[in-house]
């Protein structure tokens, strides 16, 4: 006997295309023939609720839900999550073959996914003005699905601004912020590179070679500064420079280097005093560069060991030591260990590791397989957890070097 009820209206021909495989082959059947209508017919919050159904008959649950989850027993409580994610996935990648990345999004989050939807955002190039911006931005960015991906949308469709204002709310992943600061110091720099290029064609100079770069650019056109002109936001320029020790690849340092020799440059009313150990932003920035770039670097070396004398001076407990922090930074850097271990265990005694934002000095003897002298330190400051894991190191019950992740 027939139990399909006679349908009318706009869906009446889906309706009765269920019922009427329910009749002639059975539940499973109509319930395979529901999720390939929504699939088809791009219903996918409701193709979630069929996949559900579907399986609560398969494992012969309730076919309305009534309660939470945690009411049902095991192995069928598990058996029906792991039924639940599947169908969560499948709606969200189908969401992602439609192109429809901010409906997707909410199915990936609720199960802890967001590598689909980062791939789906890494491969997206919006058009300028194209009013979803603002929803992958969201998505990306603000609820932490792709931050770099996020970071680059606001550079490109908002604006040096809004990207500046925004670094600051980046999670503190070093690599995350890093590449976020490589995107903003190659706008910066290839927009005051064309723009200081257009001043010199403009007031009649000999044209520049297309691919010169800002140093070449400012090399004996010194005018270019006169009456206290300037060629880009100096608010922006100082920002960015802010972030050079961020920095990793060497074509970008390069390009920070040419920021700050820019700086350096402006009238002394365009140029923003900074903290300890780069209150002079341009200059101090400039030989944190030259010596990752290999140029100078005993005299940048000297020049930020006599920072670290200015700042003991001060106390650790008005200035933290930061100086030290960023000499060490940079020595492990130059992969120069020994003298950051010297200068740790000489300046950062007392120091908590969450105060640091470089390297202590046992991670340093453990970076450079110098159990021994981490003995030496530990005793001498009365450290008796770091003497004893320096005891057990130089027994060989550990290893004895291991490598860092990237440091600032």
């Amino acid at each position: 006997m027939s139990i399909a009820p006679e349908v009318k209206g706009s869906n009446s021909v889906a309706f009765q295309s269920i019922a009427s495989t329910l009749n002639q082959t059975g539940p499973g059947a109509a319930l395979d023939r529901l999720v390939d209508d929504l699939t088809q017919r791009g219903e996918f919050r409701a193709l979630l609720d069929a996949l559900l159904l579907k399986a609560r008959f398969e494992l012969n649950l309730p076919l309305i839900q009534v309660g939470p989850l945690n009411d049902l027993a095991e192995p069928v409580r598990g058996q029906y999550e792991a039924r639940y994610v599947e169908a969560i996935r499948k709606v969200g990648g189908l969401l992602l073959d439609s192109g429809n990345i901010p409906a997707a999004w909410p199915y990936f989050r609720a199960i802890g996914e967001p590598e689909s939807v980062r791939a789906a955002l890494d491969s997206i190039v919006p058009p300028e003005g194209d009013e979803v911006v603002g929803h992958l931005i969201d998505i990306a960015f603000n609820q932490g699905a792709h931050p770099q991906k996020g970071f680059a949308l606001i550079l490109e469709h908002y604006g040096t601004c809004s990207a500046i204002t925004s670094f600051e709310q980046l999670p503190p992943d070093e690599q995350v912020r890093s590449v976020c600061a490589e995107l903003l110091t190659r706008q910066l720099y290839e927009h005051l590179t064309a723009n200081v290029r257009a001043e010199i064609i403009h007031r009649g100079k000999p044209e520049p070679a297309e691919a010169a770069s800002l140093e070449e650019l400012l090399k004996g056109n010194e005018w270019l500064f006169e009456d206290d002109a300037y060629h880009i936001d100096v608010s922006h320029l100082a920002s960015t420079v802010r972030l050079a020790p961020l920095l990793r690849a060497d074509e970008v340092l390069r390009m920070a280097r040419g920021l700050c020799q820019y700086g350096q440059g402006l009238s002394i009313r365009h140029q923003y005093d900074g903290d300890p150990p780069f209150e002079n932003t341009y200059l101090d920035h400039g030989a944190y560069l030259d010596a990752l770039l290999g140029q100078q670097v005993d005299q940048s070396l000297t020049h930020f060991r006599s920072k670290i004398e200015a700042d003991q001076e001060v106390g650790f407990e008005q200035g933290s030591a930061f100086p030290a922090q960023v000499l060490v930074g940079l020595l492990v850097r130059l992969n120069r260990i020994d003298e950051a271990i010297d200068v740790a265990a000489k300046s950062l005694v007392g120091l908590p590791e969450s105060m640091l934002i470089c390297p202590g000095v046992a991670q340093l003897c453990q970076l450079a397989g110098r159990p021994e002298r981490l003995l030496k330190v530990a005793e001498e400051q009365g450290d008796l957890v770091n003497y004893t894991a320096a005891m057990l190191l130089a027994s060989g019950s550990g290893p004895t070097k291991t490598e860092l992740p990237p440091q600032s």
